[in-house]
């Protein structure tokens, strides 16, 4: 028998905020097959998923260049989509500037240390 995870984990694995995603995927268990088929040939909800949102906030601190702590020193808490990050990275606001930066910092600083 081939394991399973839960839809929160397969999401989390493809990069997608679950509760956008088609209530099938939302509450049914997901063998490793199955994620692999999703990624191989992904169904259409997947990519527009993937290419508009709402995006879950790993992906949202990933494509704005900041932290997820980042974020919630910024107060952003709920997903964001494709033109609400445009938004943010078209006119960046001052926390954005502080926090890219302050991400650049800590991951020059982690380079540094493993480059020793």
């Amino acid at each position: 028998m081939s394991q399973t995870m839960k839809p929160v984990t397969a999401a989390a694995k493809l990069g997608i905020y679950l509760p956008a995603a088609p209530e099938e995927f939302r509450t049914a268990p997901i063998t490793r097959a199955e994620l692999d088929a999703l990624r191989a040939d992904p169904p259409q909800w997947l990519i527009e998923l993937r290419r508009s949102g709402p995006f879950p906030r790993e992906v949202v601190a990933q494509k704005l260049g900041v932290s997820r702590s980042g974020l919630a020193r910024a107060g952003i808490t709920e997903p964001l989509d494709a033109d609400q990050i445009g938004a943010l990275i078209g006119e960046p606001p001052e926390w954005l500037v502080r926090e890219r930066e302050s991400y650049r910092e800590v991951v020059a600083e982690k380079a540094r240390q493993n480059a020793r």
